[in-house]
């Protein structure tokens, strides 16, 4: 299915803010991000900072806040995303949450993250309203732009318990904005560098007493900052509208879509072990090069409260996407000839379909005479995949550095149907809080998983039917001294698949699920009255019978025997005084290949004791801000990521980087912000993610201007 363009979009959406912006002010306007001596925001916003007394539920299927969950969960508000200037979900993690760093690239759907020491879509789960649409091929696609979200929740540590195999590293959960009953728009536009232009427009309230709706929209494009075919356009759709059927019983039907056409630009080749400046800027792809996505989400949730003890949830849900890439993926330097050779000529369509249902009951009351809270339920869904190629991608050829004719693709096989995939999927789960005294509380949790997935490739001429079935637990204990104060133990188990579970090669289904365990403690708190927050965690993870993607050869795994990582996290959020408020947060760890050989041309190697490919043994995030005069904010942000390795051997190495990045806000009027954003202020070259070949460079140096109204 072709993706939908943004230009249409975005002339609508001129029209709606042209309108908006006419439109006076009226007496019961709300505030925007209201720029304040303490740091306002709207009267509807979820708060700054970790929020630990909010309740969530991508820790706990309980709905327990951030304090009470055995756990290291962040909840990252939307308005503070927004007001750091943070337009993707990428960007947003990664400068917010504890020790998660990105390893986007176009293969992946410029989506993978890195967490405790587990890299990937296969360990570090993605869920969109806590709903998941599984991986094909190693690649997530959507949500992509951050303007819908109401916050965005992760739970680092394994999560397998509360959402199946593939979630040893932790998850990221975008939770949407919601209906509301109350009347609410707000509309953005902004130009940037590069020719950067963003609209976006929200709206919402009640039509009548028992019904109310929510609109988000937003696209972007850009001419890129990588020439040629560097540029991106995409657009994001989120509505949806709540039925109050009774007091009781509430009916949500919403509809998520999203298309996006990335930048088409795989890396910059190295020479030596860096990326010259002359290089850059300059994208080697093909002149027919395309990448196209396209996600549809529909989703129907159903909540009924028959008594204040018990709640019923239910979700019925369709999920689909249509992918398309076709370019040249490999760029090496050959130092004989000072060229640029060009190989992997790859084109792949994805066609995946997923309907499923999933459902829980919670009930409250007393087990033994202590207090008691329960959940169980179930999740059923089916998957079909089918992908595309011109597998074995075939075609080479050689360029110029500095002055090359683009080329055009080179198809030597044929885009043929190499992948057919049936998934069944079936799990069951439970957990439980039980209250042993008004301060000690044990929440236990146990999941079985029996996905069954058959997998056929016609080329090849083999096929296979398995069921990979798994069981997660946990077991974990809060003690709360004082109400401010909570110190938590934990033992959890994980399972994650061998690499994307619906595309299970015929090698890799002789192996069995990845299996791993967390031991975790830690501490969270509160202080100076509420306005501070803290948290503490220290922990050791082990994953078993593993397989990792080989570096520079994406469709190849290879064995692991174990790998395992130990590590601590600490994260503080303080208004320091009226004007100053400050967010911090650093991860250590150590994480190493423990058991893990082999075959090269010179034998068996053993990597044991190595670094796991893309994996950082530091991160540090700081945010400062600071409201120096009525009506103005100025914000600084610090991203400190330390070294990571592009191969087993730990031979190539790409180097740690600091990103600079900064807000400058204006409230010109009660309803409309004028904010300056400054990213990567010190113009520094890094890699996001890249192979022994080449590294995929993150944005240089840029600037936008945005225009924020509500009414």
């Amino acid at each position: 299915m072709p993706a939908l363009r943004a230009p249409r979009f975005i002339t609508v959406a001129a029209t709606f803010a042209v309108v908006l912006a006419a439109r006076p002010a009226g007496a019961d306007d709300l505030p925007l991000d209201a720029i304040d001596v303490a740091g306002g925001r709207s009267r509807d916003a979820a708060a700054p900072g970790l929020n630990l007394a909010t309740p969530s539920r991508s820790g706990s299927r309980l709905g327990l806040t951030p304090l009470e969950t055995p756990a290291s969960l962040d909840i990252i508000s939307g308005e503070t995303i927004r007001a750091r200037g943070q337009t993707t979900v990428e960007e947003a993690v990664t400068q917010n949450a504890v020790g998660i760093t990105s390893i986007a690239a176009p293969g992946n759907g410029n989506l993978a993250f890195t967490a405790r020491g587990f890299a990937g879509a296969g360990s570090v789960q993605q869920l969109y309203d806590g709903t998941r649409l599984y991986v094909g091929a190693g690649t997530v696609t959507f949500p992509f732009d951050t303007w819908s979200a109401e916050r965005i929740e992760v739970l680092r540590g394994p999560a397998s318990v509360l959402y199946g195999e593939g979630a040893i590293g932790g998850i990221v959960n975008v939770v949407p904005k919601k209906p509301v009953f109350t009347a609410i728009g707000e509309a953005r536009a902004a130009i940037g560098s590069d020719g950067v232009a963003r609209l976006a427009l929200d709206t919402g309230g009640p039509v009548g007493e028992d019904l109310a709706y929510r609109i988000n929209l937003s696209g972007n494009r850009a001419d890129g900052w990588v020439k040629p075919d560097g540029d991106f356009r995409n657009l994001a759709l989120s509505a949806a509208v709540t039925w109050r059927a009774a007091p009781d019983l509430s009916v949500t039907l919403s509809h998520d879509l999203g298309t996006n056409e990335p930048t088409r630009y795989w890396g910059s080749p190295l020479v030596g072990d860096r990326v010259p400046d002359r290089l850059r800027f300059t994208n080697y792809n093909v002149r027919d090069s395309q990448i196209a996505w396209f996600d549809n989400w529909t989703q129907l949730r159903t909540e009924w409260n028959p008594s204040p003890d018990i709640t019923i949830r239910n979700t019925a849900y369709r999920l689909s996407t249509e992918r398309h890439w076709r370019d040249v993926e490999q760029y090496t330097y050959q130092p004989a000839t000072g060229l640029i050779g060009r190989s992997d000529y790859i084109e792949i369509r994805h066609h995946e379909e997923q309907i499923g249902n999933r459902f829980d009951a919670t009930f409250r009351g007393s087990l033994f005479g202590f207090r008691n809270s329960v959940v169980v339920g179930f999740d059923v869904n089916h998957v079909d995949f089918r992908r595309d190629s011109n597998s074995p991608y075939g075609g080479e050829s050689v360029v110029d550095p500095y002055t090359f004719a683009q080329g055009r693709f080179i198809n030597l096989a044929g885009t043929r149907t190499d992948i057919l995939s049936r998934t069944r999927q079936a799990s069951v789960f439970a957990e439980d809080r039980l209250e042993l005294s008004p301060q000690l509380a044990l929440v236990t949790g146990i999941r079985y998983d029996a996905p069954t997935v058959a997998v056929s490739r016609p080329l090849a001429g083999t096929a296979f039917e398995k069921t990979f079935d798994s069981v997660s637990t946990r077991v974990a204990a809060v003690y709360t001294p004082t109400p401010d104060l909570a110190l938590y133990a934990q033992y959890a188990t994980a399972a994650d698949p061998l690499g994307s579970l619906i595309t299970t090669s015929v090698a890799e289904s002789q192996f069995r699920l990845a299996t791993g365990d967390q031991v975790e403690a830690g501490a969270k708190g509160l202080f100076d009255g509420g306005r501070g927050e803290w948290t503490f965690a220290a922990y050791h993870i082990r994953k078993d019978n593993l397989l990792s993607p080989i570096p520079g050869r994406p469709t190849e795994v290879a064995a692991v025997g174990s790998q395992s990582s130990r590590g601590v996290e600490v994260a503080v959020a303080y208004q320091l005084s009226d004007e100053w408020r400050i967010e911090a947060n650093t991860a250590l760890l150590r994480a190493r290949y423990d058991a893990f050989s082999q075959n090269t041309d010179a034998g068996l190697v053993s990597f044991a004791g190595n670094v796991p490919i893309d994996v950082p043994q530091r991160v540090t995030n700081v945010w400062l801000a600071y409201a120096f005069a009525p009506g103005w904010v100025a914000r600084l942000g610090v991203n400190d990521v330390g070294p990571v390795f592009s191969d087993f051997a730990n031979t190539f190495r790409r180097p740690a980087y600091t990103l600079l990045n900064a807000t400058l806000d204006w409230q010109v009027t009660p309803t409309s912000r004028l904010s300056l954003r400054g990213y990567n202020l010190t113009d520094q070259l890094y890699a996001v993610s890249g192979n022994t070949n080449s590294w995929l460079l993150g944005r240089p140096r840029s600037v936008e201007l945005a225009y924020h109204v509500t009414f």
